[in-house]
């Protein structure tokens, strides 16, 4: 059974950073796009960034670009978003989500909290 383990959220204030982490227990993202979403409250879940394969094409919503860097480890297991400049309106549950290529199957973790508050 795939498994995917998010870490790394937390309570930061505005301008400050966060690496959030996302664990796979049964592939590497060689095979996969990796994605990360958000959910604040009252809102409905949103793209963030994606990367496919594991170090190729990159994606980012217009509202990270720049500030949010989407990355896989060396042996490809781990999927990384690193958060600069983080703002309120970061605030939100983060999801990872792998897809795996040339199927439909995709798997999602379980989500971590995000909290920018001065």
């Amino acid at each position: 059974q795939v498994h995917l383990v998010e870490s790394g959220g937390g309570l930061v204030q505005p301008g400050g950073s966060l690496r959030l982490s996302c664990a796979a227990s049964e592939f590497t993202f060689n095979y996969y796009v990796g994605k990360w979403y958000r959910q604040a409250p009252g809102k409905e879940r949103e793209f963030v960034a994606g990367v496919v394969r594991g170090g190729g094409r990159t994606m980012y919503a217009d509202t990270v670009k720049g500030r949010f860097t989407i990355s896989t480890d060396n042996v490809r297991k781990t999927l990384y978003l690193q958060m600069n400049s983080l703002q309120v309106e970061d605030t939100a549950v983060y999801y990872c989500k792998a897809e795996a290529v040339g199927t439909n199957n995709e798997y999602w973790g379980q989500g971590t909290q995000v909290t920018v508050s001065s």
